[in-house]
């Protein structure tokens, strides 16, 4: 097997390890070994943690890979572990302005930490080596057409709560839509796609219901988000670090409502780190009532210059290069150099 065959083996075991499958189209080997969650209160999965880790030394020990890639979370530790007793070159991406456990755990193990946010290398160990890469979106969000969902005469806001939606924001803009469509300029202007997570349809068409004027398009889920994209004017959303790339690279103004609770506050560290670069506003959750919300949808609206600056500043942190400079940073470090071409 040569170097470049054994680099392929490399990204595709840490890939499969992690998630148990291959990338849509990948050809090369796959290699599955379950990783558990670990909890005090399941005194074995600290047993079936040590086996992971095992099987990923026997997977990467034959398989020799020339890099291995860690995307963060507990499944990382087995195989950054492995290769990092191989002496394998190990590269983590972090996606969110602040660093999980496993990445901060595991940032000394690694040649390169790549990050999405530049909040993020702050956070890490001032010895270990960072590159702003951006964080990889799925395809086909830059560039899509509108298509079905476009409607030139109307400022249309798109609602996404989450893949699994969001109780919260869910009612929250519901609220707001039944507020705005008592005021006629409002309801003669505005329209509203809402992404209610799978399941929700029925509960968030049944908060619309008193809504008469507005037209609004209540979606469970959908797999065409650069349509949406395309054609929304704004967006209420989660932080999540997908949402916010995706939100960058489609250059969508938003109104952020973290999710609360999660690990190290992240998505609220993401919102405040898209707000300072005036990409975006903020609402925590409980500050996002109807009333607010509405007040966001507003001003939002009737300011088509600030709109014309958000949309500014969130293409200036688009990273349309995103994979491609992350690959670059593998394969740098998979041939030992001490540079790569990716933003510091």
């Amino acid at each position: 097997m040569d170097s470049r065959e054994r680099f392929r083996c490399g990204l595709v075991a840490e890939a499969s390890l992690l998630a148990g499958a291959a990338p849509a189209g990948w050809g090369g080997e796959v290699l599955r070994v379950a990783i558990p969650q670990l909890s005090w209160r399941r005194p074995a999965s600290f047993l079936l943690m040590a086996r992971a880790c095992f099987a990923s030394l026997v997977a990467l020990r034959r398989f020799r890979p020339a890099a291995l890639l860690a995307m963060g979370s507990y499944t990382s530790f087995p195989p950054v572990l492995a290769a990092w007793l191989l002496r394998i070159p190990v590269v983590l991406h972090e996606a969110n302005a602040i660093p999980g456990k496993a990445v901060s755990a595991l940032s000394r193990l690694a040649v390169k930490v790549c990050i999405a946010f530049d909040d993020a290398a702050r956070r890490l160990p001032q010895s270990v080596a960072v590159a702003n890469t951006g964080l990889p979106v799925r395809p086909g969000i830059a560039g899509a057409a509108a298509g079905e969902f476009a409607d030139p005469e109307r400022f249309t806001v798109l609602v996404m709560g989450g893949s699994q939606g969001s109780r919260a924001v869910n009612q929250g803009v519901a609220g707001a839509v039944a507020i705005l469509d008592s005021e006629p300029e409002q309801a003669a202007a505005l329209r509203v796609i809402h992404l209610a997570g799978r399941g929700n349809e029925d509960a968030v068409k049944a908060a619309y219901a008193s809504v008469r004027n507005i037209p609004v398009e209540v979606i469970g889920f959908s797999e065409r988000m650069g349509a949406l994209y395309a054609a929304a004017d704004f967006c209420i959303s989660r932080a999540g670090a997908a949402s916010c790339f995706e939100l960058c690279l489609c250059g969508v103004p938003a109104l952020l409502i973290p999710l609360p609770k999660l690990a190290n506050d992240h998505q609220t560290a993401n919102a405040k780190a898209m707000q300072a670069l005036g990409a975006c506003d903020m609402l925590a959750q409980d500050d996002a009532t109807p009333e607010a919300v509405a007040d966001a949808i507003r001003r939002i609206r009737g300011d088509e210059t600030a709109c014309a600056a958000m949309r500014e500043a969130l293409m200036a942190r688009a990273r349309p290069d995103a994979a491609d400079a992350l690959a670059r940073v593998v394969v740098a470090c998979a041939k030992g150099a001490p540079e790569t071409s990716a933003h510091a």
